[in-house]
C-alpha cells in the first residue's frame, strides 16, 4: 500500500466499512431463502479468503519489500504502527458505539 501506517490502516477500515454496507444492502435486496442455504455460506467463505488477501497486502506488502531490502528495523516499525494506528481506529469506534448506542 504505501510507507505511511495512517493510510494502511485507514484503508484497512475503509474496506471493512464497505463490506458491512455491502452485507446490509444484499442483506435487505435477499428475497430468495431456498438457495440462500447453499449459496450464502460459499459467498462468505469467499469474503473470508478475499479480505485475508487484502489485509495481508494492506498491512504487509510494504514491511516485507523493506525486509527484502535489508531495512529490519523499518519494516517492523511499519507494521507495529499500521497495527498500533488499526488497533486505535478499532478502540475509537467502540468508544463511539458505547457513547451512542
Amino acid at each position: 500500500m504505501s510507507k505511511n501506517p495512517f493510510y494502511n490502516a485507514l484503508g484497512a477500515i475503509a474496506y471493512i466499512i464497505v463490506i458491512v454496507f455491502s452485507i446490509n444492502l444484499i442483506d435487505e435486496l435477499e428475497t430468495n431463502v431456498g438457495i440462500q442455504q447453499y449459496l450464502m455460506p460459499i459467498v462468505m467463505l469467499s469474503l473470508f479468503t478475499l479480505s485475508a488477501a487484502i489485509m495481508a497486502y494492506l498491512f504487509c506488502y510494504q514491511p516485507v519489500l523493506l525486509l527484502i531490502d535489508g531495512k529490519k528495523e523499518k519494516a517492523v516499525s511499519l507494521f507495529l504502527k499500521t497495527v498500533g494506528i488499526f488497533a486505535s481506529f478499532i478502540l475509537l469506534l467502540v468508544l463511539l458505539y458505547l457513547l451512542f448506542f
